[in-house]
Parts: structure tokens; sequence; C-alpha cells
């Protein structure tokens, strides 16, 4: 809308209000608001919400993650359990190394359980130690799987040498392969573990990311552990 001022000097002159724009000191546009350009003023709550959004994201994510792998097992599952009903099957007896191995994973669940109390407590020192161990444990847990397969093959059991024998080798090597990613999340954690934020805003901040990243870990691990087991008692402990 135009209005028609009149000056002084008797003439007109055509005034065109404005509309929730107008200028600062320094003549730049400001939004209706008052800040400039329209936008929100430095310091917002947006970068704030995200940080907070962020171990919710994380743990959706590895839950996600951890359901693919369980639909995988699952589908294996029943192929072992249908092929042990057929006439056939060969009993595999379980080597004293994998009992070894179950006690290292099951131990490397607890570890991971205090390392995960020290970050709440905010003790530095405790929360690298029991990551270290945790990722110790989890490497020995490996160790004994590939010494176990060994000794199979040395007494000659081979991935062919029986349905049993073929199922042991392949879900005992897909539970290593997906145990490995485990172990370089906890490498992750405990390289990111010395980082010291300066205070403030970007300690905040980083605290977020580590409690994030130890919440996917942990879920990952713990699943890890709990796979095992119930693969062990198929493989050695049922029918």
């Amino acid at each position: 809308m135009v209005t028609m001022v009149t000056t002084k000097a008797g003439e007109r002159v055509a005034e065109r209000p404005a509309r929730g724009l107008g200028r600062d000191g320094a003549g730049k546009r400001t939004g209706g608001n008052g800040s400039r350009g329209g936008q929100f003023p430095p310091g917002g709550g947006g970068d704030s919400q995200r940080r907070d959004e962020t171990p919710h994201h994380y743990r959706i994510g590895m839950w996600i993650a951890v359901a693919s792998i369980l639909m995988l097992f699952m589908a294996l599952t029943s192929a072992y359990v249908f092929r042990a009903a057929v006439s056939g099957w060969q009993d595999l007896q379980a080597p004293p190394l994998l009992w070894v191995s179950t006690g290292v994973i099951i131990a490397s669940s607890f570890t991971f359980a205090l390392a995960r109390k020290s970050l709440r407590r905010d003790d530095g020192a405790a929360y690298r130690r029991w990551i270290g161990v945790t990722l110790l444990l989890g490497l020995a847990f490996l160790g004994c799987q590939f010494l176990a397969w060994r000794g199979l093959i040395a007494q000659g059991v081979y991935l062919a040498s029986s349905p049993h024998s073929s199922f042991f080798y392949l879900l005992t090597a897909l539970h290593a392969l997906h145990l490995a990613g485990g172990i370089a999340g906890l490498s992750y954690l405990l390289l990111r573990a010395g980082r010291v934020a300066r205070g403030g805003e970007e300690e905040r901040a980083v605290k977020v990311r580590r409690g994030a990243a130890v919440d996917a870990v942990g879920i990952y691990w713990h699943f890890m552990d709990g796979l095992w087991v119930y693969l062990f008692a198929l493989l050695f402990l049922w029918r």
C-alpha cells in the first residue's frame, strides 16, 4: 500500500512503508525479528539439539546392524537343524580350546561393562584400562578359535569331512569375521580415549560423542558375546 505525504514545500511524495524489513545502523537489511537476513542469531539451539540426538541415532543404527546379522544366523540355524534331522549326521566333539574361548568372551562382556561404568564416573584412566583389557580378551578369543581350527585340521577334520564339521567351520568363521568388526570398534574407542577437550561446549560435545560411540560398540559387543554362547550350545550341546 502506497500513501501520499505532503511536504512543507507543498509537494506530494509517495512513501512506501516497510513490511517486516528495515535497516540497522550500518544500513544492512534486518528481518522482522531484528536479526540480519532474517536468520536466527548465532549460538541458537540447532547444534545443541543435533548433539543431543547423536546417541539416539547411533543406537538405532547399531540395532539395525545387529538385526541384520541375527537374521543371517537364524537362517543358518534353520538349515543346521533341518540337516541334523537327516540320516548320516556325525557328531563332532568340541575341542577343549573352545571351552576356554567361551570363558574368555564372556569375561570380555564384564570388562566392557566396567569400562562403561568408569566412563560414567569420568574416570578416564580406568575407562582406558578396561577398554584395553576388553580388546585383549577379544584378540585372545580369536586366537583360541584359530588354534581350535588348526587342532581339528591336524586330526583330519576338514570342511567337507561331515555335515557337522561343515556347519562348524561356517558358523565359527562367520562369527569370527563379525567379531573382528567389534575389535575394530574397541580399537577406535581406545585410540579416542586419550582425547582431551579444552572445556566448555567442546568438552560437552566430546563427552556426548564418546558416550554415543561406547553405547553403540557395547550393543554390538554384547550381541557378539551372546551369539557365540548360542552357537556353542547349538553346535555341541544341542541334541
